[in-house]
This record gives structure tokens, sequence and C-alpha cells, in this order.
């Protein structure tokens, strides 16, 4: 049976599944639950400076479901801990010396001070947790009094503030990135320029979940006011793993260490995380829906896929995708594929031709000899994969790829056997300058 324990920055757990700092992880209770469910560690939700900071007491959660009521997107303006500092260290002391062998991290934010850190990273230190994690990421609340976003937006802070926190504790350092940015590589190269031993991410994303068309206000709405809050869930995961990625492969972060965090609620996600870079991954959303038992569904997953493809543990699959992500400009031009539809299977519904028709394409018939009959046209299809992705029937429209010599009935000409990029096509007017 493939093992699934993971050390990540020296830190060792059962299984590479910690809880996200969030409500899940918010007190004792729930992360004693956790522990007992088989969670291989958690993230301890973000604490700050006494006098605690106080939450909304209206509606502080939004979902974003789809037509069978499944949450697919959340939304949340909840602030970090709103109990005393010493009563969350207390418990975390208490909960760490139950819990030896689970991975404690606990997530702090104070004011970008560096005497605020000096403060609080000692006390931090005292509990016995193993390695703290910097909240640059909260993108409401707490952002518009200079913490969580507004200093993960700003790398010449991320440097400055891991760099405090190298001085001043012997733990860990894991920085918490926020997706509210242009391009998550620059703060991640400044975290790891400042000391950090690794970056986690994504935090939540800014959003509003939507409008009460009734009353004409946006939800969730505390009163008859509402604010923009993070965004999170299933729905996030393909910008979580494009982040990871790009951090997974910029050659200035290459090898540093990623918690993944983004819409993982499967052993497929985490699979997939962990295939592009993640040491580790964080969970919340999918906890917070499904309760903390989906841990025994993400462990027996992730080992089951581990023992058929031959993975003895999780380090053997860290990173294996990552050199299958390139840049546009670097795909082969002479790769084509064209689409295929089973006769067999189709059940006629016509929804191929419909996007086809009105996505521009045409290439798929809606009639042959008076009847409904769909297929390919392989004179205009251009590989692009729309029918595929909506087909309702699985695998009855699949992808073939063209063979080297084959004719090319689009273009008319063979399929060149051999690679070629943009960077040389004959269209390219830069291709001279490429070359």
């Amino acid at each position: 049976m493939a093992n699934l324990n993971t050390e990540f920055l020296g830190i060792k757990s059962p299984n590479p599944f910690w809880l996200a700092s969030a409500p899940p992880t918010d007190k004792e209770y729930n992360v004693v639950r956790a522990f007992e469910a088989g969670w291989g560690g958690v993230v301890w939700k973000t604490v700050g400076q006494d006098p605690h900071v106080v939450n909304v007491y209206g509606p502080r959660y939004s979902a974003l479901l789809n037509g069978d009521r499944r949450v697919i997107g959340f939304n949340n303006i909840e602030l970090i801990s709103d109990r005393p500092l010493q009563t969350n260290l207390d418990e975390i002391k208490r909960v760490k010396r139950a819990w030896p062998d689970r991975a404690m991290i606990v997530s702090i934010m104070v004011p970008c001070e560096e005497e605020a850190w000096k403060q609080i990273l000692p006390r931090v230190e005292d509990t016995g947790c193993d390695g703290i994690e910097l909240n640059f990421g909260c993108p409401h609340g707490m952002s518009e009094r200079g913490m969580g976003a507004s200093v993960g937006q700003v790398p010449e802070y991320i440097e400055m503030v891991a760099r405090w926190c190298k001085t001043y504790t012997r733990l860990p350092v894991i920085v918490k990135l926020t997706p509210n940015i242009t391009d998550v590589r620059y703060p991640a190269r400044a975290a790891k320029q400042g000391g950090a031993d690794a970056v986690s991410l994504i935090n939540t994303i800014n959003s509003i979940m939507g409008v009460d068309l009734d009353t004409m206000t946006m939800v969730p709405s505390v009163g008859k006011q509402g604010s923009h809050g993070g965004y999170c869930g299933t729905a996030v995961k393909p910008i979580a793993l494009n982040m990871v990625t790009e951090i997974a492969r910029d050659a200035q972060t290459a090898g540093l260490p990623i918690s993944g965090i983004g819409g993982i609620s499967t052993w497929r996600d985490a699979a997939e995380f962990i295939a592009m870079g993640c040491g580790t991954v964080q969970v919340c959303t999918a906890a917070m829906v499904y309760g903390f038992r989906i841990i025994e569904d993400l462990c027996d997953g992730l080992s089951n896929f581990m023992d058929e493809r031959g993975y003895a543990n999780v380090g053997d699959m860290v990173g294996k995708a990552v050199p299958s992500v390139t840049g546009w400009s670097s795909l082969n031009m002479n790769h084509i594929e064209k689409a295929v539809i089973n006769q067999d299977s189709c059940i006629q519904c016509g929804r191929c031709h419909v996007v086809c028709e009105d996505t521009s394409h045409q290439a798929i018939t809606a009639t042959k000899d008076g009847k409904r009959h769909f297929e390919i046209k392989e004179d205009e299809c251009v590989g692009c994969n729309l029918c595929v992705s909506i087909c309702p029937v699985p695998n009855t429209i699949t992808m073939r790829t063209l063979k080297p010599g084959e004719i090319d009935l689009r273009s008319g000409m063979p399929v060149p056997g051999e690679y070629a990029n943009w960077t040389v096509h004959p269209n390219n007017p830069m291709s001279s300058a490429c070359a």
C-alpha cells in the first residue's frame, strides 16, 4: 500500500492533507475532531494581536450552487480569529502535545511593523507548533487596515516581513500568497528572497456572489449593505493550479516548497496539485461543506491511485507534471487532431451540432438522407474539443490525432512529422528574428 506519510520543511504528518486556516481550524474542539477523523495536519485559523478583532454578526458566507444545488463556489466576509490571542495559544499548545504526530502550523496576521512580529513570534513558538504561515492573502476586512492582501500585493513588504520572521523565530516560515495580483511569481520571488522556507496558495479571490433583485442589494449583506468577500471552493481550482504551476516552473522559484490550496475537494484534485509541485495540500471549503470525514475518501483515493501507478510515496509524485507546461509559442503547430462521433452511442441530442454551428466552425452535420445524423466534417473541424466537452454521453465524441503524412482535409496538406512551433511558423512575421 502506498505510503502517505509526508515530510514538508521537516514537518512530518501521516498524510499530505492539512486543513487550511479557516473556521474549521479556529479552536481546540474543531482541530481535535479533525485529527480524530484522520487529517494529517492543520493550519490554525489566523491569530492576531489583542484586542482581538470583531467579526460581523450577520451573514458571513454565501454559496454559488449548480443546478443540483451542489456548492461549486463559496464566499466569505469573515475576519481572522475573534478570540483573545492567549486563548488560541493555550489551545494550540494542548492540541500539539496531545497529537505530536500531526502537523500544527499557526497562521499569523499582525500590522506590518517589525515590533509587532517580534512580539508575537516567541509566543507562538512557545506553543510547540511546527511552523508558521504568514497570512498575506485575506482580501477583505483586514486588508483595509494594512494587513492581509494589502501586504501580499507588495513584493517589497513580503520580503521585508519574511526576513523579520526568519530573524525572530526558528520555526519554518510559510508565506501564504494572495491571488488578487497580476503575476503571482513576483510575490513568490519576494518570499524566497526574504528567506521564507515555502509558500502556500491561493488565498481567496475578491468577489461579490450576487444581487438580490427584489431588494436590489448585494448578497450576502449585513442589514442593507455588503462588502466584497473572499471566493473559494471548487470553482477556483483552475486559477489556483495555474498559479501553483507558475511558481513551480519559474526559474527563480523552482524548487521552493509549495503547499497547494484552492478548490481541492477530491483525491484527484489533490493528486493534480501534487503533480504540479505541491508537497502538501490544504483543504477548507470541502471540509466545511461535507464535514471532516471526507478525509477518508481523500486518503483512500490517493493511496489507491498511487498503488495503481506505482508511486511508493507522495514525494515520488511531486512536480511530475510541471515539465508538461509551457508557453503558447512553444506548442507544436504540426500536431493536428479531429473530433470523431461514435454513431453507436450517439443519442442524437444535437448539442454538438448547435455549439459547433454557433461557435462558427460549422463542422458537424445535422441531417443525412433526411434524418437526424451528427457527423464530423473533417474539412471544417479545427479540433477545438468543444463538442467533446459538451456531449452528455461520456466517450461518445473523442479526439483522433492525425498521423504524419496523413492529409489534413481542412488544409489539403500532409501532416508534417517534425515538431515546429509558432516561432518558426512561416506566417509569423517575426519567425526570422526568432531563428
